[in-house]
């Protein structure tokens, strides 16, 4: 019995909406329990759920022009102004950083602008990724500096040069100058 209720539960969960919502009630195979599935009632997480289903099927699409992808992109772009309120959680998608010109925010393939990603955080050593506008690192500086200094603001800036136009980003691993928009994806050993 309670690996037919799991396998109702999985089933209802990644099956398309479309097929339980026309089988209405659905019986487990002894027949004496009920679940409904019937679209008017709310489900508890059905906007992370929609969220997560938009997002694999972009992936899928590859970002294609086909009308179905424009539509699942309307969509999603609905579903992020009702999350705008909650953006401190919110992630960068793609992730993009730039010089002392680009705005900082959360940027996301569907915000059809470039901003540079201001909720940084490095998978390598688990610290917030520093950014300092008008500079850009020191030829010198180096992992143990870095390793020894962050997050101390003040102690960095004896290897950062005043430099207008660029941005210096720095955790506790890694650093990076930037003058234009970058994507991430193009710096591998950026693992932020």
């Amino acid at each position: 019995d309670d690996l037919d209720e799991l396998l109702d539960e999985v089933e209802k969960k990644f099956c398309s909406k479309a097929s339980a919502a026309s089988s209405g009630v659905r019986r487990s195979k002894d027949e004496n329990k009920q679940f409904d599935l019937s679209p008017d009632k709310p489900h508890k997480s059905s906007v992370s759920e929609d969220i997560d289903a938009l997002l694999e099927e972009l992936l899928e699409d590859d970002y294609d022009s086909s009308p179905q992808s424009k539509v699942g992109l309307c969509f999603l772009e609905q579903a992020e102004k009702k999350l705008s309120s909650q953006s401190a959680g919110r992630k960068c998608c793609p992730v993009f950083i730039g010089g002392s010109s680009v705005t900082n925010g959360v940027g996301t393939a569907t915000s059809k602008r470039n901003r540079s990603c201001d909720q940084l955080r490095c998978n390598s050593c688990d610290f917030r990724v520093l950014m300092f506008d008008d500079s850009e690192w020191d030829p010198s500086c180096d992992y143990l500096f870095l390793r020894n200094n962050v997050p101390d603001r003040h102690k960095l800036q004896a290897k950062l040069k005043k430099r207008k136009g660029l941005r210096a980003y720095a955790c506790q691993c890694n650093w990076f100058s930037s003058s234009e928009t970058t994507d991430l994806r193009n710096q591998p050993q950026l693992r932020w």
